[in-house]
């Protein structure tokens, strides 16, 4: 079994598919009285075996369902985040903080943390929680800032460590039916953390893309605007108007594309880093500096992301977080893993001598 990293392989003993929080309790009893380990996974959308296991998998995508009330929804753990969606939309309704890609499921991106486009005024998603259902030494319970708040805080970006999470009470907030997507080109890293600074905007983001003679490096923020009134912020030079649910389901003709050029099948050693804003910079140009398209990929992507974090205890990020991702992929002709692989083990060393921390879910060989 491998996750979307594509680079750690292991064999479970089983694999459970549960249907319910009773089913969860069950096989987690018994896999305590085997004693083995056991791990949940959603997707598998992790890259170095963070979903994996020798012992019992517990593969929660069959445990599904979506209810919505006027200010909140309930989700099972294995629903696609598009499915959570799909049910809030005709309520006018959306959660804060979405991810990039849907196609990942709640309980995935809760235990992991889930960094989204308005993670930097909202924060990540394990803040936006209301309650969770998980199950505890077999034993299914519910806890929440109120009730078994040092439960609550254990499995929020846990990874799965402390329980199971089987299923996720979400607050809502009104979405728009239209954005405006504006694209503001940047000088360099320090450009880009000054416009996500500085330019309001509900959506948030930025790449780095290398440059047409590939001798250097194309910066780009795209801030994005709820609303069918909405103006473009100074700076802007190509706007897009979309529905909110396009915006929202933007990486799936990528993906698909990918799909089909055998680009997702491969390994991706992904690195991402949470720096302290006032040295983000110099980490994330000392990075460029060394990379090229072989040790990207031919599909790799870069993002930096400013973001606002709260009170979510198992996240390990500096103060004023800023995320800079390289997301490789092992394409044909470029840089084999094991180089990639080092490559992140620089990265992730030049962000801790700064204050910096790794994102759990992410590519770094021990």
């Amino acid at each position: 079994m491998r996750d979307f990293g594509g680079i750690v392989e292991r064999s479970p003993v089983r694999v459970v598919r549960p249907r319910s929080a009773g089913e969860v309790a069950r096989a987690v009893r018994e896999a305590a009285a085997q004693g083995l380990d056991v791990v949940p996974r959603g997707l598998g959308h992790s890259t170095y075996g963070q979903s994996l296991t020798a012992g019992v998998s517990i593969d929660l995508r069959e445990l599904t369902g979506v209810e919505v009330g006027p200010r909140h929804a309930v989700a099972a753990a294995g629903t696609r985040w598009r499915d959570v969606l799909a049910a809030t939309l005709p309520h006018g309704l959306a959660p804060p903080v979405l991810t990039d890609y849907l196609d990942v499921t709640v309980g995935g991106t809760l235990s992991a943390g889930g960094v989204g486009g308005t993670s930097h005024v909202h924060g990540v998603q394990a803040e936006n929680v209301l309650a969770l259902d998980v199950v505890v030494d077999g034993e299914p319970v519910v806890c929440s800032p109120a009730v078994r708040p040092g439960l609550f805080d254990a499995v929020r970006a846990g990874l799965g460590r402390h329980g199971v999470i089987t299923r996720a009470t979400l607050p809502l907030v009104p979405a728009p039916e239209r954005v405006l997507c504006c694209t503001i080109p940047c000088r360099d890293a320090e450009d880009v953390l000054r416009v996500q600074r500085e330019v309001p905007a509900d959506d948030v983001s930025a790449q780095v893309k290398p440059s047409e003679d590939g001798d250097g490096w194309i910066y780009e923020v795209k801030a994005v605007r709820h609303g069918d009134g909405a103006e473009p912020p100074p700076g802007t030079t190509e706007t897009e108007k979309l529905p909110f649910f396009d915006f929202c389901d933007r990486m799936r003709p990528d993906v698909e594309e990918l799909i089909g050029l055998g680009e997702w099948a491969r390994p991706h050693p992904w690195a991402t880093v949470f720096l302290p804003a006032a040295r983000a910079a110099e980490v994330i140009e000392a990075t460029l500096a060394e990379l090229t398209t072989a040790t990207l990929g031919l599909s790799g992507v870069i993002l930096i992301k400013a973001l606002r974090v709260g009170h979510v205890p198992m996240l390990d990020v500096p103060d004023d977080p800023v995320l800079f991702s390289v997301l490789r992929t092992a394409s044909p002709g470029c840089a084999p893993v094991a180089d990639m692989l080092a490559a992140n083990r620089v990265l992730l060393d030049r962000a801790r001598a700064v204050g910096g921390t790794r994102y759990a879910v992410d590519s770094v060989p021990s």
